[in-house]
């Protein structure tokens, strides 16, 4: 059974950081690419970020320059650093990946930018 976990989220300011974590059970983390989506008030999920299962990056034109996307593999947890957090990053993340011919999520981790 596909699992993840997301962590590391919370209250921040302007500016400020966070590093989210997502930890994977039930399938060969490795061998997949893995996405994190976030989720505002009000609004619909967003993609914000992927790594491909060989390592390469891509980002959501809101969040590039601001955020990495990483994973280790051996650990099979999946990583989004986020540096310069505005308010409008206020959203729940979730992280994704595409397993057995569906969407797998996690129950996603709350992030808040506010003074």
């Amino acid at each position: 059974q596909v699992q993840f976990a997301e962590s590391g989220g919370g209250l921040v300011q302007p500016g400020g950081s966070l590093r989210l974590s997502c930890a994977a059970s039930g399938f060969a983390f490795s061998s997949y690419d893995m996405r994190w989506y976030r989720q505002a008030p009000g609004k619909e999920r967003e993609w914000v970020a992927r790594i491909s299962s060989g390592g390469s990056t891509y980002y959501a034109d809101s969040v590039k320059g601001r955020v990495t996307i990483s994973r280790d593999n051996a650990k099979n947890t999946l990583y989004l650093q986020m540096n310069s957090l505005k308010p409008e990053d206020t959203a729940v993340y979730y992280c994704n990946a595409y397993v057995g011919g569906s969407d797998a999520w996690g129950q996603g981790t709350q992030v808040t930018v506010s003074s």
